[in-house]
This record gives C-alpha cells, structure tokens and sequence, in this order.
C-alpha cells in the first residue's frame, strides 16, 4: 500500500535536520522539547529501575541512554514538524496578546479566593452539623 503525502511529509521531517520556521515560536518550541526530553528522562530512569535483574548494568544503563537519546531526537524533530510547529507559533503569539495580572491585583485576587473557601467549608461544616443534629433529634440517625 502506498504511503500518504502526510505520512512521506512526516517521514521526510523526521530524518531531516534543518529547523522550520527557525525564529518564530523560538521560546515555546524550545520549552515543549525540553519537556518532551524531561519525560523521556524520567521515563527512561523507571525503566531503568525495573529492568531484569539478571541484565548487567551496562546495558541497562545503555538501554536508558538510548531511549533518551532518541526521544531526544525525536523530540527536536516534532517540534519542527511543520503542523506542530506552525500551532507552537500561534500558541506563542496568542500568549503574547495576553494582559496578565499586576502583582497587586494577584494577591487580592488569591486573598479573596482563599477567604471563600475558608467561609464555604465553615459554611458546609455548619450545615453538617445542624443536618446530623437534626437527624438525631427525629431518631432518624440511629448512631
């Protein structure tokens, strides 16, 4: 059966070493490999962990060093696939647009969140009790 133009693009992408689009979206795509990598590492370190027993330790750590190694790769290389690469773009230029909070209005905003938590739980705790007080009171709770 033969491949899709889709299927040949990717294939060509990923043997490929050039970067796409190499200064826009600079910022997001080099974070998203760095944590494409990071969990190729921790990922990599598990299998480690677990690997038989009977195995020396040379090859489990060679086989953890090429699992990250090639998901190292991998991950420079998806990064640069041009549909990926073009919404790493876009997300980057969408977050630029974003007005983000001044230090101020965060610390009212958590204060105020935290306090009405506070108040719901006392509020909840209040009505559990009354609920329970109540139940007893008609014998409905037999405890």
């Amino acid at each position: 059966m033969a491949k899709s133009k889709a299927e040949q693009a990717f294939s060509a992408t990923l043997v490929s070493g050039g970067l796409y689009k190499r200064n826009q979206g600079r910022l997001v795509r080099q974070l998203t490999a760095i944590g494409l990598v990071a969990i190729s590492i921790f990922g990599a370190y598990s299998l480690y962990n677990v690997l038989p027993l009977g195995m020396s330790a040379g090859m489990q750590k060679g086989i953890a060093v090429a699992i990250v190694v090639i998901s190292a790769w991998l991950a420079y290389r998806v990064v640069n696939f041009p549909r990926f690469a073009d919404f790493l773009i876009s997300v980057e230029a969408e977050i630029s647009k974003v007005t983000w909070a001044t230090w101020d209005q965060l610390w009212r905003s958590t204060t105020v969140v935290i306090v009405l938590m506070f108040f719901l739980a006392f509020l909840l705790l209040a009505f559990d009790i009354f609920w329970q007080w109540l139940f007893r009171l008609i014998r409905f709770l037999q405890i």
